[in-house]
């Protein structure tokens, strides 16, 4: 008898999630997994952890489909969702753009090959996936009533600007400022939000010692939990009446200003947050 986890399921939403297989593409995965979606979990070359991902998304008892692609490729949008298609259970319901490239630079030492390969990733995969459902959903002539949405994971960094990590810096601003646009722009056909989480992962060159005070550095003074970020993907999903905004999950972290990113500026952070 066939895995009953390995069977289709029967009017499953899915929800595809690009840096799946990994922290907090893993948390989102699980969250939707728990909640009754379906999974297609992107990666690029993380094999063994998208394998272990299936099958613990599979053991919640709901389908999980690896996908890989490289999200600097021009076709990657297309690629994915061809990818989707093939797996046979149609268009995705929800996709969250998770996945970033997050290279350490500063504007001058800021490259063309630098910049483009973060915006490749960080911005221009993200809306052309977004503008692949709308167009797929509007071409099928399907209504969804804000069942379909798009959710665009940005970084607290674009509300509490310092020049650390130019490049990256650029490439999330650029998506944070996209979100109101393709919220506009792919109505009625696929509603589109952003997700700002903070510092929840040892980042760069980060030290366990400098994340432990890093972490610590938002107006609860405690680390941030990657699930409660998770759940809030989750929450624009499933809420048909979000659509064009942004949910800042980071304990208050985008309210500490900064001179540098927090894993440098920490010692100092520690008074401001106090």
């Amino acid at each position: 008898m066939s895995d009953p986890a390995r069977r289709p399921s029967t009017n499953a939403r899915t929800v595809l999630v690009t840096g799946a297989a990994r922290r907090l593409g893993r948390e989102i995965s699980l969250a939707f997994a728990r909640a009754g979606w379906d999974v297609l979990a992107h990666h690029r070359h993380s094999a063994d952890a998208a394998r272990a991902l299936q099958a613990e998304v599979e053991a919640l008892g709901r389908r999980c489909q690896l996908l890989q692609a490289d999200l600097r490729a021009p076709e990657a949008a297309a690629e994915l969702l061809r990818q989707a298609r093939a797996t046979g259970g149609g268009l995705p319901q929800c996709i969250v753009n998770n996945a970033s490239v997050f290279e350490a630079d500063d504007a001058l030492s800021a490259s063309a090959a630098g910049l483009m390969e973060h915006l490749a990733t960080n911005t221009v995969t993200p809306l052309l996936l977004a503008n692949a459902l709308a167009a797929a959903l509007a071409q099928a002539g399907r209504p969804t009533a804000g069942r379909c949405s798009v959710v665009h994971v940005l970084d607290q960094k674009v509300h509490n600007l310092n020049p650390d990590y130019f490049s990256y810096t650029v490439s999330k601003l650029a998506l944070a400022q996209a979100v109101a646009l393709q919220a506009q722009a792919l109505a009625p056909w696929v509603r589109v939000c952003g997700l700002s989480p903070g510092l929840m992962y040892l980042s760069g060159p980060q030290t366990q010692a400098n994340f432990e005070r890093a972490s610590r550095v938002n107006l609860l003074r405690r680390p941030i939990d990657p699930a409660d970020v998770a759940r809030c993907a989750l929450f624009i999903a499933e809420n048909v009446s979000l659509n064009g905004a942004t949910l800042q999950a980071d304990n208050g972290q985008h309210l500490v200003a900064l001179d540098r990113d927090v894993m440098f500026a920490v010692d100092g952070a520690q008074g401001a947050a106090s």
